[in-house]
């Protein structure tokens, strides 16, 4: 489909670009505006990404960027339960393209902790997050062609719970049937409260799925990323 043949929700605003650089440093030109504006008022900012190929160019962009990383704290909105040498681990990801440059002193917040399994490493990433500071300040957002985002699976037993506008836990195993590995996700309270969301998405394929998302915005639990579909989003598109 064509970006013209998209009707976002009242207030979500858009940003289509022609090259995924081109997106990525205009995802990063907003994320690092609006840190530093945090780190003016607050004594510490919270960044959360997500991993895969998407936002790889971004990460490298916002790397370079001026601001007092030594106070900014960094962790992703969910993870693979592997350990950090794995192919499939975003927390490599983070630190091979985000921790690097002036961004190397940035505090990184692990969501993989010892345990066979997230749930038994659940208490564990409770406490490594247990002084971050909420609302989160800098959200960044991917979407899957089935809807999810960040670990929020439609096919996860663990969903109800995960995105229970009550949840009174930062953070949930989730072990999704359509998925190789068990995860570790933020829950739906943190990442609905962030203060800036942004949507950074890829490739045709999502135009797709967000229009599929757009159009029944009330079915949330068939796919997730509609609880994120609402004022003040933000969404970054590139082919």
């Amino acid at each position: 489909m064509k970006t013209s043949d998209l009707t976002l929700p009242e207030g979500v605003q858009a940003r289509f670009g022609e090259t995924p650089d081109e997106v990525a440093l205009a995802l990063a030109d907003a994320v690092a505006g609006f840190l530093a504006v945090r780190l003016r008022e607050a004594t510490r900012a919270s960044l959360v990404v997500s991993g895969g190929s998407t936002p790889l160019p971004f990460f490298r962009a916002l790397s370079g960027r001026d601001l007092d990383w030594s106070r900014v704290d960094v962790l992703l909105a969910d993870e693979r339960w592997v350990s950090e040498d794995d192919p499939a681990s975003n927390t490599r990801l983070v630190r091979e393209n985000l921790l690097q440059n002036k961004a190397v002193s940035a505090r990184f917040l692990s969501l993989k902790q010892p345990g066979a399994t997230p749930s038994e490493g659940l208490e564990a990433v409770k406490a490594e997050l247990a002084d971050l500071a909420l609302p989160l300040d800098v959200l960044i957002l991917g979407m899957g062609n089935d809807g999810h985002t960040a670990s929020l699976f439609p096919d996860a037993p663990e969903l109800a719970h995960a995105m229970d506008p009550q949840c009174q836990e930062i953070v949930a195993a989730t072990t999704p049937a359509s998925q190789p590995q068990k995860r570790i996700t933020l829950t739906l309270p943190p990442l609905r409260d962030a203060r800036f969301t942004a949507l950074h998405l890829r490739g045709e394929d999502k135009l797709d799925t967000l229009s599929q998302a757009v159009s029944d915005l009330e079915s949330v639990m068939q796919m997730p990323v509609r609880a994120f579909l609402k004022p003040g989003l933000q969404v970054f598109w590139s082919p």
